[in-house]
């Protein structure tokens, strides 16, 4: 069940209709379908819901018009996580195995640049105008520089202020644009989109670092990844930088996660040196502290089941366990 059902049924005609259209997106091309498919058929649709909220809060956006852009939204999301995934050699997603791992590198790498493609595609058949294009294409672009920076930094211990950079350029700067989206083709003014942009942006600070602290604690039953997939990839997170300020094992810590062939006993000592301080006390501290910033950021034309359905998405991030 996606969470979106909960939300008092706000969204939950428009995710069935949002489902059916992601899915003939990529239907056109058999093989690109039977690749994409384990992908697109899951996840939390977090990204075009966010969107769709926002684009019909006034009323004066169909969801028939919106929803193209929506598809597009996600189209770009499983794009991302595609190549994600060659980076991070990682083997399963969603609880089903990655499209590196099941065809090859070579082939994802072409699958990701298609979803981009098919993304755009769509946008331009929409004619939705150049706000809207420059829009998404600054959000690609942000990716990539978040997954170059990453990938120039693995195995290195960053400063705080550096993995903020970075899981903004990665995740925050995505739901930010979302909600920017929504504000701009729902006829919003300028300082109304630029307090969605605000919310969706410290929405994405904290959806961020709950999921760094699951990919140490979460189950992996529910999560559908391997603990410590990041540490394994050499990806240092707030957890671990936490950690490494706190701990009496720190140098031990230290040696793990800067060791570029982690085994699995590596990655449960590294988990049981982080569980023993309050690095995920910590964490969570943090990202509640962005989510009530992301609130107070809420336009005042929201106070509506539209707002309601966004502070109940803030309250989904933080106390998630997937």
């Amino acid at each position: 069940m996606n969470f979106v059902s909960e939300l008092e049924n706000v969204a939950t005609k428009d995710l069935r209709e949002l489902e059916s259209c992601v899915e003939d997106a990529i239907k056109e091309d058999s093989f690109i379908y039977e690749a994409c498919a384990p992908l697109i058929n899951g996840g939390k649709r977090l990204r075009p819901v966010l969107f769709l909220l926002c684009a019909g809060s006034t009323g004066t956006c169909p969801i028939k018009s919106a929803l193209p852009l929506a598809v597009a939204i996600e189209l770009i999301h499983t794009a991302s996580l595609v190549h994600d995934d060659i980076l991070d050699n990682a083997k399963k997603r969603r609880r089903v195995e990655t499209t590196n791992a099941k065809y090859g590198s070579q082939v994802a790498v072409l699958v990701g640049d298609y979803l981009f493609a098919k993304a755009f595609q769509i946008v331009a058949e929409g004619n939705y105008g150049r706000e809207v294009s420059e829009t998404l294409s600054k959000l690609v672009k942000n990716l990539c520089v978040g997954e170059i920076s990453q990938d120039r930094n693995l195995f290195k211990i960053p400063e705080m202020s550096e993995y903020y950079e970075r899981i903004n350029l990665k995740t925050a700067v995505f739901l930010a644009t979302c909600c920017r989206l929504g504000g701009i083709i729902a006829g919003m003014d300028k300082k109304e989109i630029d307090d969605l942009t605000a919310y969706g942006n410290g929405l994405g600070l904290a959806f961020q670092i709950i999921d760094d602290v699951l990919d140490f604690f979460g189950d992996e039953k529910v999560t559908g990844k391997a603990l410590g997939g990041d540490l394994k990839s050499g990806v240092i997170t707030m957890p671990v930088i936490r950690a490494l300020s706190v701990s009496d094992e720190s140098e031990v810590l230290r040696d793990i996660v800067t060791r570029r062939d982690i085994s699995d006993s590596d990655v449960m000592d590294a988990i049981e040196i982080i569980r023993n301080t309050d690095a995920v006390e910590y964490c969570k501290m943090r990202a509640d502290g962005h989510v009530d910033s992301a609130r107070v950021n809420l336009p005042f034309l929201m106070k509506t089941s539209t707002g309601l359905a966004l502070e109940q998405i803030a309250d989904f991030v933080v106390d998630r366990t997937w």
